[in-house]
């Protein structure tokens, strides 16, 4: 009788690959886990309990396939176990590494519930692909035949890139237009090279040019070139823009030197790790080297910053957030790195106002408590009177999250439709917008969210895309 390759979490343990010691680590900004040798990837694959109901994969965004492809990876079947991850995920090798692994497939493992630990799954999946480059397994878009209809994406993240694929593969000529001098929206500028080295995307990139899809860089819609203009050259057009207008402080002294926004940060270290002149870096107002950094937030972004700070060499980094740690949105895989690293973490502190008249010295801060719950079920932070204090601070980086431009007015579309919230309305399912052959996807959206919740956007619109010039075709042919 064969050998039972699967169901050995009874025998093996959780097994995570190796992690660089944080004082080499912080050093650089290169990812700080080890890849999976060959056997070590097919033990943890093995320790899958092959469920009837796999919560992993009902919890994943993109509902991959994660038990098959598990399992073929048990087996030694690599080349399946990718083409089958890529089946569902434009960029599985991506997602191994910067989905919050903890709050979806692996944080619903059965496994885990019974209490031998989740099987590794993003470690697992990013190996599967990163074997696949090496082997040449991974090719760009070669579609059956070559359709005339065009679509345009403007924006080239995560979303935009998935439904770009996608189309591609299906013979539409589709091209992108992105306001940067490279695609991949915050996958290239807003994070960081410890969590994604920055060629994994630039090789993503290159293979959709490789597979004939157009990239129109350097091109900032509403200036370069219209909404009107792109609509009338294409049979649709995907808005996959993502949200980028900084959610910021309203408190006294916020507009001195030394208060920044996160994401002018964290693009301008990216800038350097590509060899670009920063001279907002070099001439330290956009770099941590020698002071007392002060990030404010609690979400993945906010760890980003910490991170980055603690690699350029900041004296201090302290992370205030209002909640207690059990109520951070951020990952706790993150903040357990950002500590071995060096970051201090101020829970239940918030801003109150900055000192410095010209430049930021400090943040006067706020201590708080858990009150009562509110809307959404979480207990609402309320300030202890009499508890203020100051923090030293030659750095302020604000990581409040992001919110959408106003697409209407910056493009001239009033006839396109927004949400209260400044989103783009569009339907869940198709995603197409009150204007005929107009979509959006991922954040501009649904608000700031998830690289996966991007992709899986990205493909459905591409579907309804596709269903919809079909069936177009059909009609013209009657």
């Amino acid at each position: 009788m064969a050998k039972q390759p699967m169901l050995k979490f009874v025998e093996l343990d959780r097994e995570m690959p190796t992690k660089r010691d944080a004082d080499i680590r912080k050093k650089d900004f290169e990812e700080i886990y080890a890849e999976f040798a060959a056997e070590r990837a097919e033990a943890q694959s093995s320790r899958c309990s092959q469920c009837g109901v796999p919560y992993c994969q009902s919890h994943c965004p993109l509902h991959n396939n994660i038990p098959d492809w598990l399992r073929l990876t048990a087996t030694g079947r690599l080349k399946e176990a990718y083409e089958l991850s890529q089946a569902t995920n434009t960029f599985p090798e991506i997602c191994g590494r910067i989905c919050p692994q903890d709050r979806l497939c692996e944080g619903n493992c059965v496994i885990e519930k019974s209490g031998h630990g989740t099987v590794t799954i993003g470690a697992v999946e990013k190996y599967i692909t990163d074997t696949a480059w090496d082997n040449g397994w991974v090719v760009p878009p070669k579609p059956l035949e070559e359709r005339e209809e065009s679509v345009a994406v403007i924006g080239g993240g995560p979303g935009g890139l998935a439904a770009a694929d996608m189309l591609r593969r299906a013979g539409v000529q589709v091209t992108v237009y992105d306001r940067y001098d490279r695609a991949g929206g915050l996958m290239t500028y807003g994070i960081p090279g410890f969590k994604l080295e920055k060629d994994i995307v630039m090789r993503r990139n290159k293979q959709l040019e490789d597979g004939g899809v157009t990239f129109k860089l350097n091109c900032n819609v509403g200036e370069d070139i219209s909404f009107e203009e792109i609509k009338t050259a294409h049979n649709a057009v995907i808005i996959a823009t993502g949200v980028y207008k900084t959610r910021e402080l309203q408190a006294p002294g916020v507009g001195v030197d030394g208060i920044v926004k996160a994401i002018d940060f964290l693009t301008a270290s990216n800038r350097k790790s590509f060899g670009d002149a920063v001279p907002e870096y070099d001439n330290g107002d956009l770099n941590a080297e020698g002071k007392n950094v002060v990030v404010i937030g609690g979400g993945d972004t906010a760890m980003d910053c910490v991170r980055t700070s603690i690699r350029q060499g900041a004296k201090s980094v302290k992370c205030l957030y209002r909640r207690d740690r059990a109520n951070m949105p951020g990952s706790q895989r993150e903040v357990t790195n950002a500590e071995e690293e060096g970051v201090e973490f101020v829970w239940l502190s918030a801003p109150k106002g900055f000192t410095g008249d010209k430049a930021v010295q400090g943040v006067m801060v706020q201590k708080m408590r858990l009150g009562a719950p509110d809307a959404t079920g979480r207990q609402s932070p309320e300030v202890i009177e009499g508890a203020d204090y100051v923090e030293d601070a030659e750095l302020v980086i604000q990581a409040l999250g992001f919110e959408p431009e106003d697409l209407p007015t910056l493009w001239g579309q009033p006839d396109l439709k927004v949400t209260r919230w400044g989103t783009v309305k569009a339907d869940f399912q198709t995603h197409e917008t009150p204007m005929e052959d107009v979509y959006a996807v991922g954040d501009i959206q649904r608000g700031a969210s998830l690289v996966v919740w991007a992709i899986r956007d990205g493909r459905e619109a591409a579907e309804a895309i596709l269903a919809k010039l079909d069936m177009q075709r059909a009609v013209a042919a009657e």
